[in-house]
């Protein structure tokens, strides 16, 4: 096999063994810490009571949302650089988590449970989904500049509406949904809608990786090689933006890894979306399951936010990768 060929493939092996081990990490390590012999006990179910409690009812689903939230947020960091053309496009941009952060604050002020929270916002993601492409389309197409320009306008209109509601919320619930907003995963203890969302669509993507390569070097460019070119666009945003509603509903607002785990690939892997893809979501749930693990075990026992974590160690990662590649 030529060297060209394996460089991707053990690009993808080494991601896996690196969720494999964050995983690990996450399961093992807390206010009771486990060997690798008492973990593996507990996943072959020989552990004590104390140890199965700890990671199937406590860390196992949380580091499993962790890992599945990252991957969601890279993937669709991935998606939308390629739809906008721009290496720096990030899935918040377009405004989706504002408008899922509004929808969860309101749940939170009227005092909603966990579930209902999440069911708002999802809402509110799908509603900032629709205002942003409806007003980007207006009476013609849309193009990227129109759909950034529209985005911005409009997660400025939302941060606008968090900060009203911030001020008019009372003192006690503040603390909880500053939390939110920053990224919280204390209380993701069902990854199931999440994965059931990801999986799904790491194998939609997978045969799009020919088309995407295409379409990232230009609309005109993609129809005249046979592209059908609105349609995979249409795709691509709604897909991005469902994959980015789940992630903020999982796990609030969590920053940087939409936009700094698929451009952190593409300068040391190349362009090309079939690899690219997959290996944003190993790389992006690596990262935010190593992230998570650090905000509860770092002041322990008080938890940091996780949002926090992926900017302290994402920002400078980033920018050395951008000292490197000039």
């Amino acid at each position: 096999m030529p060297a060209t060929s394996r460089r991707p493939l053990s690009a993808l092996v080494a991601l896996g063994l690196a969720g494999l081990l964050a995983l690990m990490v996450a399961l093992s390590v807390g206010s009771v810490s486990m060997s690798l012999q008492e973990l593996w006990a507990v996943l072959l179910g020989r552990g004590n009571a104390l140890h199965d409690t700890l990671v199937f009812s406590l860390r196992a689903p949380r580091a499993l949302s962790a890992f599945a939230t990252g991957g969601l947020l890279a993937l669709a960091g991935a998606l939308m650089q390629v739809l906008l053309r721009n290496p720096l496009a990030d899935p918040y941009v377009l405004g989706i988590s504002g408008g899922a952060a509004v929808g969860a604050l309101l749940a939170m002020l009227l005092g909603l449970g966990a579930v209902l929270v999440s069911g708002s916002a999802f809402a509110g993601a799908l509603l900032s989904t629709v205002l942003v492409f409806g007003l980007a389309q207006g009476r013609g197409s849309w193009t990227p500049t129109r759909l950034l320009l529209t985005g911005v306008v409009i997660a400025a209109g939302w941060g606008a509406v968090i900060t009203f509601m911030l001020t008019l919320s009372p003192t006690e619930k503040l603390p909880g949904m500053l939390y939110w907003l920053m990224g919280d995963l204390s209380y993701a203890d069902s990854p199931q809608v999440a994965w059931l969302v990801l999986v799904p669509a790491v194998l939609l993507t997978l045969p799009l990786g020919r088309s995407l390569n295409v379409l990232a070097r230009g609309p005109l460019q993609a129809a005249a090689l046979g592209v059908a070119v609105k349609p995979l666009e249409w795709g691509v945003y709604g897909l991005a933006s469902l994959l980015t509603a789940v992630a903020v509903t999982t796990a609030g607002s969590v920053g940087f890894v939409g936009l700094i785990v698929p451009h952190m690939l593409r300068l040391v892997l190349g362009n090309d979306q079939r690899i690219i893809l997959p290996a944003s979501v190993l790389a992006g749930g690596a990262l935010l399951t190593f992230a998570d693990t650090l905000a509860r075990t770092l002041m322990a026992p008080e938890q940091l936010p996780v949002g926090v974590i992926t900017a302290l160690l994402g920002v400078p990662t980033f920018l050395f990768l951008l000292y490197r590649s000039r």
